[in-house]
């Protein structure tokens, strides 16, 4: 008679399947970004393509953190595990920007990021605060004082918007000239909100969900 496998022995291997950023992601993403180009077309009211690059970028870093958290959520990763594995994400993605032009677009893609990670850490850790609005009102206050301080405020509102809460379009400024990096991670925010939503299936079956 066979014996039937537990739970646990068939759950546990499956942590070996889940593949997060890399080092050689980063750097296919920057040899990508190095070859496309940056410049508008007169003729054309698209983007360029570097930018529409730069934007799948983004979103590719937003998804790959988040999946972390979604796989704590079910319970496949322990706290230890999913704070270290963030860590190891957070090390490729804020790492040293090249040189050059290139440099200064990846420290444009690096800004709104801080808020991402130190969302999934409160987020992690629990006992965040949940008042989006007042959060905002502080945040665009301390932004000018305190960036660290304004940094944790958004973290509490990434956190709530990991835990499901619906965040942040509404209360990004429409004046470009008025904006300032605290709507960067509102907007960022925004953008964790659409990808939990399109990671509502992720963990449902083994392997990689790229």
């Amino acid at each position: 008679m066979v014996k039937k496998a537990s739970k646990k022995s068939v759950e546990e291997p499956l942590k070996l399947f889940y593949i997060f950023y890399n080092q050689e992601r980063w750097d296919n993403w920057l040899k990508t970004l190095s070859e496309s180009s940056f410049e508008a077309d007169p003729k054309s009211d698209e983007l360029p393509e570097g930018f529409r690059m730069l934007d799948n970028f983004s979103v590719d870093i937003t998804v790959s953190v988040l999946k972390i958290v979604r796989l704590y959520q079910n319970k496949r990763y322990t706290f230890e595990e999913s704070v270290d594995k963030l860590s190891e994400v957070e090390t490729i993605v804020m790492s040293a920007a090249p040189a050059g032009e290139l440099g200064e677009i990846i420290e444009i893609l690096q800004l709104p990021k801080l808020v991402l990670f130190a969302s999934c850490r409160v987020y992690l850790a629990g006992g965040y605060d949940k008042d989006i609005k007042a959060l905002v009102k502080k945040g665009r206050t301390e932004i000018e004082k305190d960036m660290e301080l304004a940094l944790e405020t958004a973290a509490n509102i990434g956190a709530s918007v990991i835990d499901g809460a619906s965040c942040c379009s509404k209360y990004v400024k429409d004046d470009l000239e008025q904006t300032t990096l605290f709507d960067e991670w509102l907007i960022e925010c925004e953008r964790m909100h659409e990808a939990i939503a399109s990671l509502k299936n992720f963990d449902e079956g083994v392997g990689d969900e790229d």
